[in-house]
């Protein structure tokens, strides 16, 4: 078993620069993935979207990459870019006006304001060639995703000691049901003998098509043996899933559902305080375990 929520770290450096990864992912219900990578590396992006999709089937996952070019004497990794400072401080300008003739007043930027605009300041390397940098990233990358599938599992198998858990706890109170369901039955039993007879005895006019006919959706409307046996059915399936390597999550989230439909029944038809009880045991779990299934690729 896998899970959606995972986090992995690393650094390098090379060819005079150095570098850090970061890749995190938390549940959702399909894959959504999100780079944030330099783009003066040329076809970098496309690349680790590439790679990082191969072991991923679900989840919301964000991967950010930063470049920075290594100290040195000309400090060419700070190099500022006249064209697009110039661009920027005429767009600034044009906003203040247009803010003025709205009867606005904006903040004046500091130069901090005006150096983090995109492009004012050149990234290192961007007169170089980009290809033996991209190449050394791509050879970093299976190091990262590694730690990242590594912790994926990790949590994976946690949720999975948690939902077998869970799952006993399901097939015991389900046991428990059939007994409590037994016990019902027999009362049930004589209080409807008990009740036809006090009507045997006030009257002769009983219709006893009509009555038999009574009786029976009476029992039909109380049996709650169907409900059981899907109940253990469900549990064994759940179990199969949780043993199945591959992503099993949808199919995990859909069988949820059918755990609780059938637990809503029986808390419908328990006319008992016995079963009621176990009845909401039973949705209490269920919706533990649903939460935790939410998390499962």
């Amino acid at each position: 078993m896998i899970s959606m929520t995972g986090f992995a770290a690393r650094r390098g450096s090379g060819l005079g620069y150095s570098w850090a990864w970061d890749l995190r992912s938390v549940n959702g219900k399909g894959l959504d993935l999100r780079l944030r990578v330099p783009d003066w590396i040329e076809g970098l992006e496309a690349l680790v979207r590439a790679e990082v999709q191969k072991g991923l089937s679900r989840g919301n996952v964000s991967l950010t990459l930063k470049v920075v070019q290594e100290d040195s004497q000309d400090n060419a990794a700070f190099r500022l870019n006249p064209p697009v400072l110039a661009a920027a401080l005429a767009a600034l300008g044009r906003v203040e006006t247009a803010a003025l003739a709205a009867g606005l007043t904006l903040r004046q930027p500091t130069a901090a304001d005006v150096l983090a605009l995109r492009g004012v300041i050149d990234a290192g390397g961007q007169d170089d060639d980009p290809g033996p940098l991209r190449a050394a990233l791509l050879a970093d990358l299976p190091g990262l995703l590694a730690d990242f599938a590594a912790m994926r599992h990790g949590e994976g198998q946690a949720l999975a000691g948690l939902l077998t858990r869970q799952l006993d706890s399901i097939a015991a109170l389900t046991a428990e049901a059939r007994i409590e369901a037994a016990a019902r039955n027999a009362t049930q039993a004589e209080t409807l003998r008990e009740a036809l007879a006090r009507l045997l005895a006030a009257t002769d006019a009983i219709d006893e098509t009509r009555l038999a006919q009574e009786l029976a959706l009476i029992a039909v409307r109380t049996d709650v043996t169907e409900e059981l046996d899907r109940l253990s059915a469900h549990v064994a399936a759940a179990r199969v899933l949780i043993a199945d390597p591959g992503p099993v999550g949808r199919k995990l989230d859909f069988l949820m559902q059918e755990f609780m439909r059938e637990a809503n029944t029986l808390c419908s038809k328990a006319q008992s305080l016995g079963l009621t009880r176990i009845g909401l045991d039973l949705k209490t779990v269920i919706d533990q375990m649903r939460e935790q299934v939410q998390n499962v690729e």
